[in-house]
């Protein structure tokens, strides 16, 4: 995992709506009492997203004990890309120096992770010719959002995760669950900037080159999803709820990852959270939560782990494996 060194508490974010408004300053508050978020990372004003994935890319390589030249596919899941086209994964792949390596981007947001790690165990199972994906989620969303007046920015936190899916006799993947409900998708986005609308000088002016929500989705969305997600990867992989050694959830609302354990009748300490530490990340957050998990001893080998996330779209996708 990586997270840029540039703290940004929610004292300084209230600071900045205040600025603005004090009825926006107040809100923030609540928002920390909702979410449980008190903090978050800005990366340097020049970096990209490309650049967080390859700080996470660099470590997993090395983590793995192999080189940037054993690496046969770079995938990087990210709604926050450094360009519209070419993908940001091509940008990771020549900066970590994977020349070996085909890549493509992900593009579902926070369920891109669990998809592209779904992705990464296909092709693996396939194709014999393919030893290690790597997979990488990284999120520079607050570079496209409005941090001195929009509010919802509040959740915008940067860096980046990634993991080494490689082949193995032992038991790895297990099983996958992908929904979608596109009527969303003009709830939360950027909708300035594309072939919808390209962006022109009056776009700019009026703020549609940037991330905005419109609509709140409702919560049932993750309330309903997350559940159904997991459950749906339990029945496609035969196994029972209570065999789940542990879930990572998407890092958004640290009750409502409560409200879902309570939902599948788990206990809440199978669910590692670091929206406290790190606040929300979008497609990074599964990665660095699951990072975290395992160098606090809470994700061992053997364990049965689940990975569920959901964003905007909306997407939602879960996928399980034994950890190796």
């Amino acid at each position: 995992m990586y997270i840029p060194e540039n703290e940004i508490t929610n004292e300084t974010f209230a600071g900045w709506m205040g600025e603005v408004s004090p009825k926006l300053a107040e809100v923030v508050g609540k928002f920390e009492t909702n979410s449980g978020i008190k903090t978050r990372f800005y990366a340097p004003d020049d970096w990209a997203t490309s650049d967080l994935a390859t700080e996470a890319g660099k470590a997993a390589i090395a983590d793995a004990g192999l080189t940037p030249e054993d690496i046969d596919v770079v995938i990087v899941g990210t709604d926050s890309p450094d360009y519209i086209t070419p993908a940001t994964s091509v940008v990771t792949q020549f900066k970590l120096g994977c020349v070996n390596a085909g890549t493509w981007d992900v593009g579902c947001a926070c369920a891109s992770f669990p998809t592209a790690l779904t992705q990464a165990a296909g092709l693996i199972a396939t194709n014999p010719h393919l030893k290690y994906i790597l997979v990488i989620g990284a999120y520079m969303m607050h570079k496209l959002s409005d941090n001195k007046h929009d509010v919802t920015a509040f959740f915008y936190g940067d860096g980046a995760g990634a993991a080494v899916v490689g082949a193995s006799d032992k038991p790895g993947f297990v099983s996958s669950s992908i929904k979608a409900d596109g009527s969303y998708h003009k709830n939360w986005g950027i909708y300035s900037g594309g072939t919808y609308e390209p962006a022109t000088v009056e776009s700019v002016e009026a703020g549609r080159t940037k991330v905005k929500l419109v609509t709140p989705f409702p919560a049932t969305v993750n309330h309903e999803g997350w559940p159904a997600r997991v459950r749906e990867c339990a029945a496609n992989g035969g196994f029972e709820l209570s065999e789940i050694d542990h879930i990572i959830f998407t890092q958004v609302n640290v009750n409502s990852i409560k409200l879902v354990m309570e939902n599948l009748g788990l206990p809440v300490e199978k669910a590692h959270y670091v929206m406290d530490k790190w606040g929300y990340m979008g497609s990074a957050c599964l990665p660095i939560a699951f990072h975290d998990a395992v160098k606090l001893g809470k994700i061992t080998s053997g364990m049965r782990v689940v990975f569920c996330g959901s964003g905007v779209g909306y997407n939602q996708a879960a996928a399980c494996f034994i950890m190796p």
